[in-house]
């Protein structure tokens, strides 16, 4: 089970909570180089269960601005004016593209960062809170309706009683369908993560080899049935180790299949699956909270997921 969720900032919480004072904490002063300053962010983001893709994205725009200051000078040089400049040389002097999403998402990071040393004592002031967020609008996530569900499952048990039987399609669609991971979580799973011994209640383990991952591991329920389907995908591909021996590529090219062969206008896609999985649960009245640790959210990122899923579930008007 995850930890309870922490604040953004320290400096939300009640004095004292932390310990005297914060700045000192974080290991910081202004004086302190950006590199310094952006290691001790990434530990805070660790803390606070960002997800693995954001952490990424967000120490990536940090670097990008790192190479605007040419790798030089203090946090605290770093003025309003400052980040307004590397703002424009990333949209019309860097020469390459910066997408509105990728340019609202770095602004997002900056907001973020300074935004944080700001509350935790380390900058007497927040440089970043002036700059202008216009929030980019992504579109909803696509899901399967419940007459393609029944199509797509139709055509996987085709596919595994025709006249070269593969049971792939259909071990691979129920395996996202009813745990809702991720594509590479999906990737890593190997055989010994399987527990069949009860027939009627299968389970999976989700593992993750980095230790700070770790408190995204969990255990899902797989479909009372799957163990047949996990059997004859047995006898036909020969698994030693990994449940999937092969590229993402490759299995994505088996949803394409089947998403022709069930007529799907949109296609069929890891990620379609999971969320069709989310809106399914949470119709069923699963619990928020465990529906969040099934999806393996951290409280961040469950906070912009949780909205969508509710939307997705609400009843045509």
């Amino acid at each position: 089970m995850c930890a309870e969720q922490l604040p953004l900032f320290p400096g939300d919480q009640p004095k004292g909570v932390y310990g005297p004072p914060v700045a000192e904490r974080v290991g910081l002063t202004a004086g302190s180089s950006l590199s310094a300053a952006m290691e001790r962010f990434h530990d805070h983001m660790l803390e606070l269960e960002f997800a693995e893709n954001t952490i990424k994205s967000f120490l990536g725009d940090l670097r990008l601005l790192k190479r605007y200051l040419k790798g030089g000078g203090a946090i605290g040089d770093i003025s309003t004016r400052t980040l307004e400049g590397f703002l424009h040389w990333l949209r019309f002097e860097r020469g390459q593209p910066c997408s509105t999403k990728s340019y609202a998402r770095r602004v997002t990071t900056l907001k973020v960062f300074f935004a944080w040393l700001a509350e935790t004592g380390v900058l007497p002031g927040d440089p970043a809170a002036s700059i202008i967020h216009h929030k980019v609008q992504t579109p909803m996530p696509l899901i399967l309706y419940d007459e393609q569900v029944e199509q797509v499952l139709a055509v996987c048990q085709q596919m595994m009683a025709g006249d070269k039987p593969d049971p792939r399609p259909s071990l691979l669609v129920s395996l996202i369908l009813h745990t809702g991971i991720k594509k590479q979580e999906c990737m890593a799973i190997k055989l010994s993560h399987l527990d069949l011994a009860d027939a009627d209640g299968p389970v999976l383990y989700v593992r993750y080899e980095k230790s700070k991952m770790q408190y995204k591991e969990r255990k899902l329920r797989l479909p009372a049935g799957w163990p047949r389907v996990l059997a004859r995908y047995r006898e036909v591909y020969q698994p030693q180790d990994l449940l999937f021996p092969c590229t993402p590529r490759n299995l994505e090219y088996v949803l394409a299949d089947v998403a022709k062969l069930a007529g799907l206008p949109d296609g069929l896609s890891f990620e379609m699956l999971r969320w069709t999985c989310a809106v399914r649960d949470y119709r069923d009245r699963m619990d928020p909270e465990r529906l969040r640790r099934k999806l393996g959210l951290s409280q961040i990122s469950w906070r912009e997921t949780e909205p969508k899923i509710v939307k997705l579930a609400e009843p045509g008007l």
